[in-house]
């Protein structure tokens, strides 16, 4: 999911990245919601409360709107930076570092959060906004910009698209393709729902510290990838001899 890139990576590694990090993404989004009332996985609604403050003259409350979107900027500056400095030092880690980053970022939250959330939890929302626009800024650098995973207004877009599409596409090799990224674009959006149901339902039981259980998913497919390369590596040096 996370080491195959470029001509390597197949359909079947964007459907199974694109189902791991929006099922997060969903948990993400519902623990920022419940916890701060701040969406925490987007920021197109930030960015019209910010014009909204800034047009009447109030600029002491655009403030942290205006840093909600800077922080999701910063993320994916982050992540894109990071993927850039580690690929020209340990191409096969290139982008487990990252992915890390954002489980550790989870974890804190998750430990720490109950305290962060009374006292700032507009900083709240800028690490989550952070984390999230690192995990954008990473599935979308992985996938060759195919897989997006925080946020659906354009999924469902391309989704209509795609789906008015079957009505006029013919040929079996156009309709092959389209309906492959129709499966992708509705797992997404399957995994997302799933992962806010199941966050919505942990988090009336222990609270922010569902990013716990958002961070051990992360983890499990970072540990499940590592696992299967180095058996399907260790496969082949037997085959060899």
């Amino acid at each position: 999911m996370f080491k195959h890139k470029g001509k390597a990576r197949t359909f079947s590694h964007n459907l199974k990245i694109a189902s791991l990090l929006s099922s997060v993404a969903g948990i993400v989004n519902v623990a920022g919601f419940f916890s701060v009332q701040k969406l925490t996985t987007n920021v197109t609604g930030h960015f019209a409360y910010f014009v909204d403050e800034i047009v009447k003259f109030n600029f002491s409350g655009s403030l942290f709107y205006f840093l909600f979107v800077f922080f999701f900027l910063l993320g994916s500056f982050f992540s894109s930076f990071l993927v850039e400095f580690i690929s020209n030092r340990n191409e096969r880690n290139i982008y487990i570092i990252p992915a890390s980053f954002e489980v550790l970022i989870l974890i804190l939250l998750g430990l720490f959060g109950e305290n962060f959330i009374v006292k700032y939890p507009n900083w709240m929302a800028c690490v989550l906004l952070f984390s999230m626009g690192l995990q954008n800024s990473l599935v979308t650098s992985i996938s060759n910009s195919i897989v997006r995973t925080t946020h659906l207004t354009g999924l469902f877009t391309d989704l209509g698209i795609e789906l008015s599409q079957l009505f006029f596409y013919r040929e079996a090799e156009q309709r092959f393709k389209l309906k492959r990224s129709i499966k992708l674009r509705l797992t997404i959006i399957a995994s997302f729902f799933l992962g806010g149901f199941l966050g919505g339902i942990f988090y009336l039981r222990i609270q922010i510290k569902v990013l716990l259980v958002a961070a051990i998913i992360l983890l499990t497919g970072l540990i499940y990838d590592s696992i299967k390369i180095r058996w399907i590596l260790l496969r082949r040096k037997f085959r060899s001899y």
